[in-house]
């Protein structure tokens, strides 16, 4: 029955490679397994298991973080901050870049919408780079690893999802992600900063007359509009979170009708907007919840064929350490990031391996967040990468696939120092996930 289990993890991830939909091959091939080597009852047990799951408040939370992210990049705060953001760190060597990655930053609290947010500062940002003499690898790696903030800062569909399955506090994983993720919006400003001072050429200054002109056009009054609204959102979302004034699910709803304030103060609500973002909610929010019924399925069926069981016991017998372990899982869940997306990856890895990391005691705060860490590279790394798919598609016709890949390197190389980094000091988590 062990071997049987074992078998339907691999036949399931030959199959995602191979293209079938990630949804019905989990579902569809668990189905199969547990009517032909399972007995009745047990497959009787799905429906509960199922209705189970989806009665989870916290995954309302789902929906109204996709719905405020699509929301606020209709809005077009994003243009301003980057002009602004642009202008005001205009003579710091690297200042355009820094600034993409302050207002990826930005984005990634208010949205956690890594496609919105990519696609955004790719139209806006990526031209404007070029047209500044920024060496196009630089400014793509910029740009596509900004994106992904998302996946980490809080409030996050990661989180949210690794919160279900993982069955902790969302809450407390958003506390505890925030030390991380503002560590790497630090890490890649150092970097950027670093080479720039190193290698001008790469990241040409804006001219001092452009920046003299912002500031003698009363530029306070604009960093103030530029900021003000952004920040009240991430302030009533985050802010009421960390308080403990309103859970995940709570919040969310909050930014939902704060984002979609924000578009009417902004005067770009109508109609036809609202039917765009809702649109889009339910494709991306349908797509999440059929895949983690199938996950729900594969969940069921591999821990009653005792796939769980046999894998502790391999690990007893291998007498492998709790942080042995934790770097095999790693080097698995990075080497999965280039093939399937991280959707799969969490609703097909995360669940076998939660229950021996709990067996050991480790802290499963701690996991959550050195996975959606380790996720984020999964946006960034070929040939899969969704950040790069992202930004191809708006790109100008001269960057092509190769400078994207060459561009991002710098940066998966900084979220895996900072991914060790929280391996080897994880109590600098505590403080906030309290």
């Amino acid at each position: 029955m062990e071997i049987l289990a074992l078998l339907l993890f691999v036949s399931i991830f030959l199959l995602i490679l191979y293209g079938y939909p990630v949804a019905f091959t989990l579902g569809g091939l668990s189905l199969i397994y547990g009517i032909c080597f399972l007995s009745p009852d047990v497959v009787s047990l799905l429906p509960i298991r199922i209705a189970g799951i989806m009665a989870k408040e916290e995954l309302i939370a789902v929906p109204l973080f996709v719905f405020m992210g699509i929301m606020l990049e209709k809005s077009g705060l994003a243009e301003r901050l980057l002009e602004t953001m642009a202008l005001l760190f205009g003579k710091i060597p690297g200042g355009l870049a820094i600034a993409v990655i302050i207002v990826g930053a930005l984005l990634a609290a208010s949205t956690g919408i890594v496609g919105a947010t990519v696609i955004t500062m790719g139209l806006i940002s990526l031209p404007t780079m070029l047209r500044r003499g920024y060496k196009i690898e630089l400014a793509t790696g910029v740009i596509a690893s900004s994106g992904t903030l998302g996946q980490i800062i809080p409030p996050s569909i990661v989180l949210i999802l690794l919160g279900s399955v993982l069955n902790v506090s969302v809450g407390q994983l958003f506390a505890a992600a925030l030390l991380p993720g503002l560590l790497l919006v630090v890490a890649y400003m150092l970097y950027v900063f670093l080479l720039a001072r190193a290698r001008p050429q790469l990241a040409p200054p804006i001219p001092a007359e452009e920046v003299a002109a912002f500031r003698a056009s009363n530029y306070w009054r604009r960093l103030l509009k530029a900021f003000f609204l952004p920040l009240l959102l991430i302030v009533a979302v985050l802010g009421s979170i960390l308080a403990g004034i309103a859970s995940p699910t709570e919040a969310a709803a909050v930014g939902a009708v704060g984002a979609m304030v924000l578009t009417i103060i902004e005067k770009r609500f109508n109609l036809e907007v609202l039917q765009a973002v809702m649109r889009e909610t339910t494709h991306l929010t349908t797509m999440v919840f059929v895949i983690l019924l199938g996950a729900t399925t594969f969940s069921l069926v591999f821990r009653e064929l005792g796939g769980d069981r046999y894998l502790v016991e391999l690990i007893e017998q291998a007498n492998l350490s709790e942080y042995v372990f934790l770097a095999l899982v790693m080097i698995l869940i990075f080497v999965a990031g280039f093939f399937i997306d991280f959707i799969e990856i969490i609703f097909i890895i995360v669940p076998v391996v939660a229950p021996i990391f709990q067996a050991m005691g480790v802290d499963l705060i701690w996991l959550g967040i050195l996975i959606a860490l380790n996720l984020q590279t999964s946006f960034l790394t070929p040939p899969f990468g969704f950040s790069l798919f992202y930004l191809k598609g708006v790109a100008p016709p001269e960057v092509k696939t190769e400078h994207l890949y060459r561009g991002i390197v710098p940066f998966i190389v900084i979220q895996v120092v900072v991914l060790i980094l929280v391996i080897l000091f994880p109590g600098m988590l505590g403080w906030m996930s309290r």
